[in-house]
């Protein structure tokens, strides 16, 4: 294409200066979304990754199991195996800071063993903390930090309530939390080679300081000279006891990006719908401009101009469009990492990755597969408009009046089409996920918007007739523009028609989702009173002798408790949760099938009953038969129904407290669930509960503040949906502001008429404005069945595939009955805004130009 032609096509978006910006934005906005998602992610897991390497250091192979530690007797096997060079034994504990919200991550280590393995772990003594400092690691009570940790300790930390607490390391002196008391460790010196909130201390003194003797949480290895890593685990395997696994050091990395990827995934096809939404901006727009440039391209067709050429420079324009808005996209993405850093962290709003630090970087080869991705969006919008004009006869292009509908698609059936694609649609739902990624689900969706579109002609063909009888000049108007020219709805409805379907179908499954967690909470918190010394990954346990002093404390009528442990099933699954508790009456257990007795064949196993995830995951059922690795053996259990769990995606087990004391030995506990005496004041029950304990020792809450805080972080984790949606309908605004600013230009004559029939600026402002509402109307009408389609498809395929959760239908009829009066107002608005500078033209030259 010569330098004269690209002067003909890409000129003219500068022409339609509105038109492209909007396209240009909501290509921007769309590539922005889901490069953001990634960015945040790919960050996060790289520096999680990082922190990972430093710690194995140069270790070839690390055991892993329950997220509580395993008996260190497998240490002793595994360092004296011929396979094994070198082993070193570690306890990792998430120390609880008294009084404070956050935790410090401390590694018990074997300070001889690191110096061969572990470099980044070697402590370096601080001056005067020992002769030499040369035994200072080995001495009780001394602990050394990383320079971030060290940071940290020093700041001052905002609890929940807003009040600020004071720093957790003073005078080098920090206290953590073992049980439900405190214990206070010597800052001896420094970990040079870490990075992140890290201590490290002797393991023999961490044992001790947090009640974990003979237990271990991982043990580096380094293989023998002349093995490979196969041969390696080929050797050692089969000498591991059930519920431990080897794997390469990088496998954590791995196994937290699998536990991530739903959510991941989601929020990525969540932003690529934000991006199709603007590939039919792009569509609407070139399908008016071409139309408006008929007699243009007629004439260089004339001229001698081919098909081929005519359809590459249109295709240059949507590549152009594409281009810019992928590289304002690209900026705009990196920003919005940048600011998510700053303000929320790396954990995607879901605490995946709940502490770290990331810092963003520039990823050239993600970056330009986004730039790619927006410029495929603007071919794509483009090359239906771009392939008509190739079509249409010079001629024929060339005849008055042609400027003002050709082009325009005629509104012709397209019935069969649409229903071809609800069939596609129904045959992706039948589709097993791929990998764990509900891929038919995503292809579903597609197909049932593109239904949508395709039947917007044959909605309007048949809604418009039953709006005829107005009596209004300017609704007879209004109605015979549409059914005269059904193209105009159509190109102007395709956006609107995806936006308002991601938007309800967004809103009913947030609203099914919601309601149906605050279902869930209230059936698992019957008691008065919730107390935890810490989350069960950290320090703070409950063990029998705290158990006596809370039944003992007036008020209380009995105490239920919760243990909670995270088992390792296999090399490739994530942890499987195991909770041990009473279950009495179906106490606080939301079953979905099965009951609370134990099958009739139970044959004297003890009773187990899963969660969906697990059902889903491991294909169980009311009878079937579930090994768990407890104890250091393989125990059988029969399952005895199944239960509704919004807490653990990977899936989760409930069995008795007794059965767990007896086949473990473990008796401590990570929650109580207390029920009060008759007219016992719960503030005051938890009031005398935290002046025994200490309050900075002890969360205890009542069950409505649980509710609330749980729901607040439903609704934070949800956020960014929120913001995909106000950009879809954002952009679904753009249609229709876009095409009746296009068509307003065609339509000068049109308007110049009307005033020498009498009617005024307003009045021809009030008939863009209705056509405007009618138009959004009729593709609000296709978005509202779409939405309620792909809605049914998110919570009945999509979030079951992906998390294994199903949820109660919940309509949020209000909000949508706002939503779509909110949105007809906004379009009568864009649309009467976008046709303003038409009307300002004087009615003699409106009506001489068409002469």
């Amino acid at each position: 294409m010569n330098a004269s032609l690209r002067h003909v096509f890409l000129a003219s978006l500068l022409r339609r200066r509105l038109a492209t910006a909007l396209s240009l934005l909501a290509i921007a906005l769309g590539v922005a979304l889901g490069l953001a998602v990634q960015l945040i992610h790919g960050a996060a897991l790289d520096e999680f990754g990082r922190g990972m390497r430093l710690v194995a250091g140069e270790a070839d192979l690390q055991l892993v199991g329950p997220r509580d530690g395993f008996d260190e007797a497998v240490f002793v096997a595994l360092a004296r195996h011929p396979a094994v060079a070198a082993a070193s034994p570690i306890l990792e504990v998430e120390a609880r800071l008294p009084g404070r919200e956050d935790a410090l991550r401390i590694l018990g280590v074997d300070v001889f063993r690191v110096l061969r393995m572990q470099p980044g772990l070697i402590p370096l003594a601080d001056d005067g903390a020992d002769a030499g400092g040369r035994f200072a690691a080995l001495q009780p009570g001394r602990l050394f930090l990383s320079d971030d940790a060290r940071a940290r300790l020093q700041e001052a930390d905002r609890s929940g309530d807003g009040e600020s607490q004071p720093p957790a390391m003073r005078e080098n002196r920090v206290l953590v939390q073992s049980g439900v008391r405190s214990v206070t460790l010597e800052v001896a010196g420094r970990v040079p080679g870490m990075a992140g909130v890290i201590g490290v201390m002797d393991i023999a003194a961490a044992q001790q300081v947090f009640g974990r003797i003979g237990t271990l949480s991982r043990v580096d290895l380094k293989i023998a000279r002349g093995l490979s890593v196969p041969q390696a685990l080929a050797a050692l395997n089969p000498t591991l006891p059930p519920g431990l696994a080897l794997r390469p050091p990088e496998a954590a990395a791995s196994e937290v990006g699998t536990l991530s990827r739903a959510y991941r995934v989601n929020l990525t096809m969540l932003a690529a719908i934000a991006l199709v939404t603007g590939a039919f901006l792009v569509f609407s727009t070139q399908l008016l401009s071409v139309a408006r440039r008929r007699r243009e391209f007629a004439l260089l067709r004339a001229l001698g101009l081919e098909r081929r050429t005519l359809m590459r420079g249109l295709l240059a324009e949507g590549a152009a469009v594409g281009l810019v808005g992928g590289l304002l996209g690209a900026a705009l993405g990196h920003a919005l990492a940048a600011g998510a850093f700053h303000f929320v962290g790396g954990d995607l709003g879901a605490g995946f990755f709940r502490g770290l630090v990331p810092s963003l970087h520039f990823d050239t080869l993600l970056s330009l597969s986004y730039l790619v991705l927006g410029v495929c969006a603007g071919l794509a919008g483009t090359w239906l408009p771009a392939r008509e004009a190739a079509r249409v006869a010079p001629a024929h292009a060339l005849r008055a009046g042609e400027h003002e509908r050709g082009g325009l698609p005629q509104g012709h059936t397209r019935s069969g089409y649409a229903a071809a694609m609800v069939a596609l649609a129904v045959l992706a739902c039948l589709l097993p996920p791929l990998r764990g990624i509900p891929v038919g689900g995503y292809a579903a969706v597609v197909f049932v918007l593109a239904a949508a579109v395709l039947a917007l002609p044959v909605i309007a063909r048949r809604v418009l007739p039953l709006l005829a009888r107005g009596r209004t000049v300017i609704w007879r108007l209004a109605h015979a523009r549409l059914s005269g020219t059904p193209g105009q709805a159509v190109v102007a409805g395709a956006g609107v028609i995806a936006s308002v379907a991601l938007a309800v179908s967004m809103a009913i499954m947030v609203s099914s989702f919601r309601v149906s967690v605050d279902d869930w909470l209230a059936q698992v918190l019957p008691a008065d009173l919730y107390m935890r010394a810490s989350v069960s990954s950290g320090s703070g346990y409950l063990d029998p002798a705290a158990l006596a002093m809370i039944a003992a404390t007036e008020g209380v009528a009995r105490v239920d408790t919760t243990r909670l442990i995270n088992l390792r099933l296999s090399d490739d699954e994530p942890l499987f949760s195991v909770l041990a508790r009473p279950s009495q009456g179906n106490w606080g257990l939301p079953l979905v099938s099965g009951s609370m007795a134990p099958p009739a064949q139970a044959d004297g196993l003890p009773p187990i009953w899963v969660s969906e995830a697990a059902a889903d995951r491991h294909r169980l059922a009311r009878g079937a038969v579930f090994e768990l690795p407890l104890g250091g053996r393989m125990v059988r259990f029969i399952v005895a129904g199944v239960w509704r769990d919004y807490a653990r995606q990977h899936g989760a087990g409930l069995i008795e407290s007794a059965d767990y004391v007896r086949l473990t030995g473990d008796q401590r506990v990570n929650d109580a669930a207390i029920l009060l005496q008759p007219g016992a004041a719960p503030p005051a029950v938890a009031e005398a509960l935290r002046t025994r304990f200490g309050a900075e020792h002890v969360t205890i809450a009542l069950p409505g503040e649980i509710r609330a805080l749980s729901l607040e972080i439903f609704d934070r984790t949800f956020l960014i949906t929120y913001l995909m949606e106000a950009v879809a309908v954002m952009i679904g605004l753009f249609g229709i502001a876009t095409t009746f600013a296009a068509l307003a230009v065609t339509r000068q004559g049109e308007f110049g008429m009307l005033r020498h029939l009498g009617f005024t600026r307003g009045e021809i402002g009030r008939l863009i404005a209705l056509e405007g509402a009618l138009t959004a109307a009729l593709g609000v009408l296709a978005g509202l069945v779409a939405g309620a389609a792909i809605a049914w498809i998110l919570i009945e395929i999509i979030n079951r595939q992906s998390f294994h959760w199903s949820m109660e239908l919940a309509v949020p009829w209000g909000a949508l009955a706002l939503f779509v009066a909110s949105l007809i107002l906004l379009a009568a608005l864009v649309a009467r805004l976008a046709g303003r500078h038409a009307m300002q033209r004087s009615a003699v030259l409106a009506v001489k130009a068409d002469w």
